[in-house]
């Protein structure tokens, strides 16, 4: 969160009120300031609830994975729409670390398989 405040904070710094109401940042300004407040691009704020957890570590582990392709196909759709490389180069590591993550992820859930398929006497 710390990377993506700081690019808000970068892209906002010097809006002036008529730059504000231009880009159709004055709703947001209103009721933020320049604050972080966690929305998608449609306006939905952040929930709990989209965390996905269900007790079981292989349900859980793919639910970790797919959360980070939605993370990876959010940073390249920014990078889609955005060339300001001050923008673009911390949305690149970001993206790159979605992808760590989801290998990262998958190792975790093939060593776990591995060893319930052990211990359950489970043959593939």
């Amino acid at each position: 969160m710390e990377i993506v405040c700081a690019i808000i904070h970068q892209l906002t710094r010097n809006l002036s009120p008529e730059e504000l109401k231009k880009s159709g940042f004055d709703k947001y300004y209103v009721d933020h300031t320049l604050a972080l407040w966690p929305q998608s691009a449609g306006g939905a704020p952040w929930t709990a609830t989209y965390f996905q957890s269900k007790g079981d570590p292989i349900t859980d582990l793919h639910e970790d994975m797919a959360a980070e392709q939605k993370a990876r196909t959010t940073y390249e759709n920014i990078l889609r729409l955005v060339k300001d490389p001050e923008v673009c180069d911390p949305i690149k590591f970001l993206r790159e670390r979605e992808v760590v993550h989801y290998q990262r992820f998958g190792e975790a859930k093939s060593s776990y398989t591995s060893k319930i398929e052990k211990e359950m006497c489970i043959e593939t």
